[in-house]
């Protein structure tokens, strides 16, 4: 049994204290968990921790990504999603530093991380809720920064040729665009990179790396215009859900794979029996993610630029970036090349009807 947090012991104690927390109040309960999380603007304060899995949970101690950095740039400012757990941004500066060495243009432009206090998003995602989570564009930070309106404005560019089935556009998709993928799955803290089926197809086709970094690679819906790297629940971070671990081998060869270049991925839902009374979708109110969730949206607020990272998450603006932060040495050398979000810890996209074994 793993021992239980400071983190989570002192929320608790927070909770009963207040009189609050330890069940949800009236007027939480009236709300969803996402108007709830959705409507607050800074992170608690406290230690950093994520609190459930990546679909069902909520993040304590959460900093932001600078929104401007030598090797990077923050995108869509205006959703407020830029925060995450130290661990998180910590890697997200170092990836940048090694994309822009990979000749990945100045470096990264980053897009949702996750909310102030995590929690299920008004749109968009399933996941990202408890700051492991963040989506890299298929796009280089340019030479010249974007400003603000430039980043809510400017466009995604998708790898994908859109005349073809599930097949990357020759055009697009170069051998830089595939080392940068396979830098962020190199790294050991990073549990999996999400990518669309084809661009998983094409890297099984082209890498000449070390072939086992390709199981941590895998297809999903979308991911065509970014992708997304998701980390490992960080050492002693009991609150945190762990998710089934990935093939060590390329994955290449699987019905796993080989499923998403069915019909049945893409198949239209069916029709509504009109006879049937529909079914009111089902909203994940707070009550349904961890206790611990409760005491990390009433907690007192932190500051912006105290909570802003740099170099341990203390202090700094939002202009403001980090010294360089030291990490574990990547899985492998990325010399030699040619060219659901989850909804729960044993598998990879929500489906329709049974997935073939893997």
């Amino acid at each position: 049994m793993r021992p239980i947090s400071k983190t989570i012991l002192g929320l608790a104690a927070a909770a009963l204290f207040c009189g609050a927390i330890s069940e949800p109040t009236f007027a939480q309960e009236e709300k969803t968990a996402k108007q709830l999380f959705g409507s607050v603007k800074l992170p608690n304060r406290g230690d950093a921790e994520p609190l459930g899995f990546y679909a069902k949970g909520c993040q304590s101690g959460a900093v932001a990504l600078p929104t401007d950095g030598p090797t990077w740039q923050a995108m869509r400012l205006s959703r407020n999603r830029r925060w995450g757990n130290p661990a998180m941004i910590s890697l997200l500066e170092q990836f940048s530093r090694d994309a822009a060495g990979l000749g990945w243009g100045t470096g990264i432009l980053v897009g949702d991380i996750s909310m102030p206090r995590g929690g299920p998003m008004p749109s968009g995602h399933a996941s990202h809720q408890i700051g492991l989570d963040a989506d890299i564009w298929f796009t280089p930070k340019p030479q010249r920064p974007l400003s603000p309106a430039q980043r809510e404005d400017i466009p995604f560019t998708s790898m994908l040729d859109k005349s073809k089935f599930l097949t990357v556009d020759s055009r697009r998709w170069s051998p830089t665009h595939a080392r940068l993928v396979m830098q962020a799955a190199s790294y050991p803290q990073v549990q999996r990179v999400f990518v669309n089926p084809a661009i998983k197809k094409k890297l099984c086709e082209t890498w000449t790396g070390d072939r086992s970094l390709l199981g941590k690679v895998r297809p999903v819906y979308g991911h065509d215009e970014h992708f997304h790297i998701r980390m490992n629940c960080p050492p002693g971070a009991a609150g945190c859900e762990r998710q089934a671990s990935t093939p060590s081998t390329d994955d290449c060869n699987s019905k796993a794979l080989a499923w998403w270049f069915t019909k049945e991925p893409w198949a239209p839902p069916k029709p509504a029996d009109p006879n049937k009374k529909p079914v009111k979708p089902r909203q994940v109110m707070l009550s349904n993610l961890p206790k611990a969730c409760a005491a990390v949206l009433s907690a007192p607020s932190r500051s912006e630029q105290d909570a802003t990272f740099q170099g341990g998450g203390q202090g700094g603006g939002g202009m403001a970036y980090s010294p360089s932060v030291p990490l574990p040495a990547a899985a492998s050398s990325l010399d030699t090349m040619t060219d659901a979000d989850m909804p729960g810890p044993g598998s990879d996209v929500p489906l329709p009807s049974p997935r073939p074994s893997r």
